[in-house]
């Protein structure tokens, strides 16, 4: 699949299964109906390695990058649904950010229980089972209810498309290498045909693996500076008894010589 085809690719409509009656209709027992919007659209996260270690990737990049501020929502893989009474219309982002909006556990993003806050960020990882149909009605989705930045990765060839809200419209962004996202200030790069973000401040997303060795080297360096402080405090002991034997050793001597009547010169 050529991802620089989802934006102009046609979305035929699929038939739906009819929506329970909205919120406040009567149902034959005089009790209004209530609409349920399910927590899980039955489909997997990732269909390989490649797509799921770059979703945890890029989630728990953002995650750590945001994890200080309050009012940064990230999620992964949960269902958005933006409009109050229709359970039909949603989308699954890999990767959604929604600034303003506090964290915490969701069952699922229900735009009107958030402010009416779209999601301003979205990522999606292909996988060789993702048809362009499939991604093409994504991005509609996503340029109709407001997502300022939407990144379209494939880890299998290392293509990396981004788009950038202007009015109405999703427009393609250019030249991806080196891109700074404007909401986050996250530089974007492909490093061996692979996709590696970087914060604002210069340090790389991490994978979970990474941390894991980081958090390791950090600890045999840790252990290397406390056996060398332990080394020189053992030395500086050693050179304070050295030091209390010579004092001895001249005092033994001087008490030696005045007994022979001669004063030694100090």
């Amino acid at each position: 699949m050529s991802i620089q085809t989802i934006a102009t690719a046609r979305v035929t409509p699929e038939v739906q299964p009819p929506l329970p009656s909205p919120r406040g209709t009567k149902a034959r027992n005089g009790q209004p109906h209530s609409i349920i919007y399910p927590d899980s659209d039955g489909q997997p996260m990732a269909d390989n390695t490649k797509q799921f270690e770059a979703i945890v990737a890029i989630h728990s990049g953002f995650a750590a990058l945001y994890k200080d501020d309050p009012t940064v929502f990230v999620a992964g893989d949960l269902l958005w649904y933006p409009v109050e009474g229709d359970n039909r219309l949603r989308a699954a982002p890999d990767v959604m950010l929604a600034f303003g909006r506090p964290k915490g556990n969701r069952g699922s993003y229900k735009q009107w229980v958030e402010g009416n806050i779209a999601p301003q960020v979205a990522f999606e990882i292909l996988s060789p089972g993702n048809r362009l149909t499939e991604m093409a009605k994504k991005f509609a989705f996503y340029q109709r209810h407001g997502v300022e930045e939407y990144y379209l990765y494939d880890p299998d060839s290392g293509d990396l498309s981004g788009w950038l809200r202007s009015g109405e419209n999703l427009i393609v962004i250019d030249e991806m290498e080196g891109w700074v996202s404007p909401r986050t200030q996250v530089r974007f790069a492909l490093e061996d045909d692979a996709l590696v973000l970087y914060r604002p401040d210069g340090q790389k997303f991490e994978s979970y693996l990474e941390l894991l060795e980081r958090a390791e080297q950090e600890r045999v360096r840790t252990e290397q500076e406390h056996t060398r402080a332990e080394q020189e405090h053992t030395r500086a002991e050693q050179e304070r008894v050295r030091a209390e034997q010579e004092h001895t050793r001249a005092e033994r001597l001087a008490a030696q010589l005045r007994a022979l009547g001669i004063e030694p010169d100090l």
